[in-house]
């Protein structure tokens, strides 16, 4: 493991860039928060939405646990965190988008896929049972196919299962509704380096970076 001591000189590199040389974005933050997006991430060390988007501090409001996951709100009795930060964003803090980040090579679907891996672990058997749906996705044919290709589908089903389960919210079907907020289904592939995000009309995961704009550098 790193030295401790760089978590240290981490945080001085970040006081030095952030308070000395852009005071004012910490003299704005300090009066409140404004995000416009709340972003669902997994745990995982690989996996840091606010370094992948390349945001700043304020930018984004974060809920992260293992595999992206969404309780349905029948499932969600309090006291939930995750029920809570969705509340909090949408309710208090008005956020116009909520991104769920899947990513490859996701642990808690690897468990979900191979209960196996986690029999003597209660609380991880628990929490992957939310995304037992997702496995209910699959196309039966899927399962005749390699391991890495199972927990490909498998990631990205949850994913979605996660977005219909933020359509259980009354607060936050509402919202669609009246298009005051847009929910997005995206996905990492470490392999790739690329970060995918699902188009209903196709049915499909695509490359974002094929559905942007062209922009001057």
């Amino acid at each position: 493991m790193r030295d401790f001591h760089q978590f240290l000189q981490g945080f001085s590199n970040f006081r030095n860039f952030y308070y000395d040389a852009e005071n004012d974005l910490y003299n704005t933050l300090r009066q409140g928060q404004n995000p416009h997006a709340l972003v669902i991430a997994c745990s995982d060390s690989r996996v840091d939405p606010a370094i992948l988007m390349g945001c700043n501090p304020g930018d984004i409001f974060v809920v992260r646990n293992v595999a992206n996951l969404v309780p349905h709100c029948g499932q969600a009795t309090p006291p939930d965190a995750v029920a809570a930060a969705l509340e909090y964003a949408v309710c208090h803090l008005q956020v116009e988008h909520i991104i769920v980040l899947g990513h490859s090579d996701c642990g808690g679907i690897h468990a979900l896929l191979d209960p196996a891996l986690t029999s003597e672990e209660s609380y991880i058997k628990s929490w992957m049972s939310l995304a037992a749906p997702a496995l209910q996705r699959l196309n039966p044919e899927i399962l005749d196919e390699d391991i890495e290709t199972q927990r490909r589908h498998c990631e990205e089903a949850s994913v979605l299962q996660s977005i219909e389960n933020l359509l259980s919210y009354d607060w936050i079907k509402e919202r669609v509704a009246r298009h005051a907020l847009s929910l997005h289904a995206w996905y990492f592939d470490m392999h790739s380096m690329s970060l995918l995000a699902y188009f209903p009309e196709k049915e499909n995961f695509e490359p974002l970076a094929g559905h942007l704009p062209y922009q001057h550098s």
